[in-house]
């Protein structure tokens, strides 16, 4: 079967380098993917799958599926990229990309995210067909990502129920199984409306929102220390009311992201800041209007799915880096300083980490696997992700692949650059992979399905599901 997976995907490799590469050059932002969804959803049509498009009222989301009965297996696909990240790729030095005027950037790999899952989703079409083996194979287009929660609207509508298996993966530095949990997060903007006036000569007459907005962030700041340890919350100025200092700022606008361990706990910090954001408008005579934007859920690993997907990535092993992906990876990590070569997407929290990285030491690029560990599900990563809300739903599996520099982090210049080389596309390919041969794995022995469901449910027994976004919500409303 791994023999035949790789060989499955191999001979589409090329079709799947230009669809990387196309995502790449298009570079768009949450909510307004509209070309990398066609490019994703014309390779689909050409093998054959059935598209469904604007699910859960968004235009940018799709589901492509093949065939009617037998197991149900998703694979989860992103595309979005990042704004104000223009960088020429391939390039060693921080460089706006000179080919377009756009200036978005992939800083978090998602071109290479998107087109793995494609291919995995194919290649276990390609399998199931020639083997004659009944399944139902789906690709979701998740569009917003970053920013959007664009799954957790998806969830909302309903996208992911009925599936036995969520496969997903992350372009990375290292090659491990996403065996943690993420935090829970709510996004809103808090915006004030005073009375604008002459600052000297009547500021009596003035109500200012700016006021209100920074007493707001006193008051949030004071909370810090009565919130559970674990959460985070961050703030920044959508409009501070102008550039005149001496005009009474009669609007201005806050934007908040809470994370917390659970929703629940981040819907607490959530009440409480609004009921701050009202002493502000009411210490300073102004008026508050709360739009809430999005919302996602704290992701759930599964230990059983987890268990397959790890042994399917020790079989692969990590990608072959060649001589020119190690000179061009060095030339990458020779950018960083000194504090920024200690970062590690993938911490070593236990021995069987440390032991791994103690036998590998100073590669700048992960031709390492590390062993799946059942004792990194108990711990929490510090950040967010909307494949949370589809791990509520759905037993949910995903991976990280290197394809990138060691040591470099998401968000930058440095993954921007890479998201075209050689290192990126051996990686999307070996991530490919390891979904495929994971799908293939519990399409055949399906008994895997009732044990990762059964562990869910254990979960959900205790604390069902509730989309965190009301209902009221529209996917984009808050443009900003």
């Amino acid at each position: 079967m791994y023999k035949q997976i790789e060989e499955l995907i191999n001979q589409k490799k090329e079709k799947y380098f230009n669809t990387s590469d196309k995502i790449w050059d298009i570079a768009e932002t949450k909510f307004h993917e509209k070309e990398s969804a066609d490019v994703l959803i014309n390779v689909l049509k050409e093998e054959g799958f059935d598209i469904e498009t604007n699910i859960g009222d968004i235009d940018t989301a799709f589901v492509a599926s093949f065939g009617n009965e037998g197991p149900v297996i998703g694979f989860l696909g992103e595309y979005d990229a990042l704004p104000s990240m223009s960088q020429k790729a391939g390039s060693t030095q921080k460089e706006v990309n000179p080919d377009t005027e756009n200036t978005n950037g992939h800083g978090c790999g998602h071109n290479l995210l998107g087109t793995a899952s494609l291919a995995a989703a194919i290649a276990t079409k390609d399998y199931i067909t020639e083997h004659n083996i009944p399944a139902q194979i789906k690709y979701f287009g998740c569009p917003a990502e970053e920013g959007g929660s664009g799954k957790t609207f998806m969830a909302r509508a309903g996208a992911f129920d009925g599936l036995d298996m969520a496969i997903c993966w992350h372009p990375g530095t290292d090659n491990a199984i996403w065996g943690v949990k993420t935090l829970a997060n709510i996004q809103a903007a808090f915006e004030f409306k005073g009375k604008s006036a002459h600052a000297a000569n009547a500021p009596d007459m003035g109500r200012s929102a700016l006021d209100a907005c920074e007493l707001m962030n006193v008051g949030g700041n004071y909370l810090r220390e009565h919130v559970t340890p674990e959460a985070r919350y961050h703030y920044a100025y959508l409009d501070a009311g102008g550039l005149a200092p001496s005009v009474v700022q009669d609007h201005a606008k806050l934007l908040y992201l809470i994370r917390a361990p659970k929703g629940s706990q981040a819907k607490e910090i959530y009440d409480r800041l609004c009921k701050i954001a009202e002493g502000a408008a009411l210490m300073t005579e102004t008026e508050v209007t709360v739009h809430f934007d999005k919302a996602c859920s704290n992701y759930i690993p599964n230990v059983i799915y987890s268990r397959i997907m790890g042994d399917v990535m020790m079989n692969y092993g990590a990608p072959e880096f060649d001589e020119e992906d190690q000179v061009f990876a060095k030339a990458i990590h020779d950018t960083l300083t000194e504090e920024e070569k200690q970062f590690r997407m993938v911490p070593p929290a236990t021995p069987v980490e440390q032991k791994v990285l103690a036998e590998n030491p100073g590669k700048v690029l992960a031709d390492y696997v590390y062993p799946f560990n059942e004792v990194l599900t108990n711990v929490t990563l510090p950040g967010s992700s909307d494949v949370g809300d589809v791990s509520w739903i759905v037993p949910t599996v995903q991976c990280i692949v290197a394809t990138e520099v060691q040591n470099t982090a998401m968000h930058t210049w440095q993954w921007v650059t890479n998201g075209k080389s050689g290192i990126a596309k051996k990686g999307m390919i070996q991530a490919a992979k390891i979904m495929a041969a994971t799908a293939v794995k519990v399409i055949e022995e399906p008994e895997y399905i009732d044990q990762a469901k059964a562990e869910l449910k254990a979960i959900t027994d205790i604390t069902p599901y509730v989309n965190p976004i009301p209902k009221e919500v529209k996917p984009n409303s808050l443009k900003f």
